[in-house]
């Protein structure tokens, strides 16, 4: 298996989950149905080629290096002429850094990674306002799964987030991986997550569960700055 990583980072990111239109949140992390949909995007694929659906294939995991927050944004939207405004809530992830990982034979993931370079159509990262900040971060991987190297991989955060946190020297974060990944990781650590693409058609848009595993991983903080010790009585 060979594996290729993508840093996914911008001032704004949103990752559906159940919404109604008065209402859509996100999700803590990027889905893999919302990655799917950037390499289908990549690719130049309309959302009815079933070439998309065959992207489940790939294996997946997510490593969340920077949580980010969450914003709240309030619109109003006049949907028909001479009708009511509709209120509408949208919640987007400011400022979050995620390394996702996928993995899949050696062809496919060159041909995924080309297309990531050169993009037939715009890339964002959960919707369309979203896009990228700055060019793709990727490093590909041979004879390695998504996880072991998510598990090795240097602390990826913004500079000025490692520096908030320099007073610790390993930083706590959290991988979530196609179950099949982690199969040392016990049952009550485990979930369903509806991301399973089964049709990005605008008319008819569906999604099925897949079973995900959660790990606790420790990294080490590049920035680390150990306390000195300093007695401010000792000069009196």
């Amino acid at each position: 298996m060979k594996t290729l990583t993508i840093r996914l980072t911008a001032p704004l990111q949103s990752y559906g989950n159940e919404a109604t239109f008065e209402r859509r949140t996100t999700g803590d992390y990027p889905s893999k149905s919302a990655v799917i949909g950037m390499i289908a995007a990549a690719f130049g694929l309309s959302r009815e080629d079933p070439q998309v659906t065959q992207l489940n294939d790939l294996s997946f995991a997510v490593r969340i290096d920077q949580r980010g927050s969450i914003l709240n944004d309030f619109q109003t939207v006049e949907w028909k002429k001479g009708k009511p405004r509709k209120l509408s809530y949208r919640n987007y992830l400011q400022d979050a850094v995620f390394m996702v990982a996928i993995g899949s034979d050696d062809k496919t993931i060159d041909k995924i990674e080309f297309a990531l370079k050169h993009p037939r159509y715009q890339l964002f990262l959960g919707r369309r306002a979203n896009v990228p900040a700055g060019i793709l971060k990727m490093q590909s991987f041979a004879n390695e799964d998504p996880v072991s190297v998510l598990q090795k991989l240097d602390w990826q955060a913004s500079e000025w987030y490692m520096k908030k946190n320099r007073r610790e020297a390993q930083i706590r974060v959290e991988l979530i991986a196609d179950a099949s990944l982690l199969p040392e990781v016990v049952d009550n650590r485990c979930e369903m997550v509806k991301d399973q693409v089964i049709s990005f058609s605008q008319d008819n848009r569906q999604h099925g569960f897949r079973k995900v595993a959660i790990k606790q991983l420790k990294l080490l903080n590049p920035l680390f700055q150990a306390d000195t010790e300093h007695d401010p009585i000792s000069i009196l």
